[in-house]
């Protein structure tokens, strides 16, 4: 299979998913229990005419299937109604947020990297030994404290005893949110490390029982090269695997610890709107996290053959 048929496979896929997802997404609104209406109406009295008029402004009154073609429409050119909460557009509400949400994940994803990478490719290279040991027996650890724990945990120590960092809020202007997110990145990023760091000792140990490790030992070079060269990078796949199911569980994980440190993200952003039955924007994020998802794992994909010949000498075979 040619590179070029590859892609092309790989997009349409990518497309072919971005559609049954808006399927799922916005029909699944018609098995919430619950009326928009009801809320929209909060606070007027429930006329006969009251009803009719907003049913009718946010076109409830369609059947189903137009609905849907009618928000499909609207998702391809960047338009996703109105907030029933807000009273704006969705893209308007999701916008305000998304530079926080984003923020968080990246800073996060960085801390994931350094240190999943470092203490796998340490566990990796004294395996058996004692290092190796305390390694997985400190990722073990951190596998074991759920996201809001970590949280509390990391005010409780490095906020209000120690008075290092802030405790809520994302900060104003580039460097004071980074620094507002310091916590919040550390409390999202310990159960990814702990995932990402078995997987890169697992893939790294498999590696270097190999033959062709051992023959590029015996020929003389060195122990540092063997392991860039032959290690590394043929145990890369696994990693940029896992790397990419990462996404979806940062976006989604995201929502408890910007609660716990009252961020203004989309994570507490769809948990507010899911309780509030606003529906525009709960089918925003949702779509969102699952665009993220597909468009990160097919890069991933796509990049895979550059990075490790044989996934794509593997596809060819099959």
């Amino acid at each position: 299979m040619t590179a070029g048929r590859r892609v092309a496979g790989k997009l349409g896929a990518l497309l072919l998913t971005l559609f049954l997802a808006s399927l799922l997404v916005f029909f699944s609104r018609f098995l919430v229990p619950g009326d928009p209406v009801s809320f929209l109406l909060r606070g007027r009295k429930p006329t006969p005419e009251a009803i009719a008029q907003v049913t009718a402004q946010y076109g409830l009154d369609l059947p189903p299937w137009q609905q849907y073609l009618q928000w499909l429409g609207g998702v391809l050119v960047g338009d996703f109604g109105r907030s029933l909460q807000y009273r704006q557009d969705v893209t308007t509400v999701i916008g305000e947020r998304l530079p926080v949400t984003l923020g968080l994940v990246l800073m996060a994803g960085a801390m994931i990297a350094i240190v999943g990478l470092t203490a796998g490719i340490i566990a990796a290279l004294k395996r058996g030994r004692v290092l190796d040991r305390s390694v997985l027996v400190f990722l073990t650890m951190l596998g074991a404290i759920p996201s809001f724990v970590g949280s509390i945990v990391l005010i409780a120590v490095f906020a209000v005893q120690l008075g290092w960092f802030p405790s809520f809020g994302s900060g104003e202007g580039f460097l004071d949110t980074l620094y507002h997110l310091v916590l919040p990145s550390i409390a999202l990023a310990v159960v990814f490390v702990v995932l990402v760091g078995k997987v890169t000792r697992s893939s790294m140990v498999d590696q270097l029982g190999r033959e062709h490790v051992e023959v590029a030992t015996s020929r003389g070079l060195k122990r540092g090269t063997v392991i860039r060269r032959h290690v590394l990078r043929n145990a890369i796949g696994p990693i940029l695997t896992v790397s990419g199911l990462l996404v979806a569980g940062l976006l989604v994980a995201s929502s408890i610890v910007e609660a716990a440190f009252g961020l203004a993200g989309i994570g507490s952003l769809l948990v507010q709107s899911v309780d509030r039955l606003d529906f525009p924007v709960v089918q925003a994020i949702v779509l969102f996290v699952v665009f993220a998802f597909v468009v990160v794992n097919a890069i991933i994909d796509i990049l895979e053959p550059w990075i490790d010949p044989r996934s794509a000498a593997g596809a060819g075979a099959r």
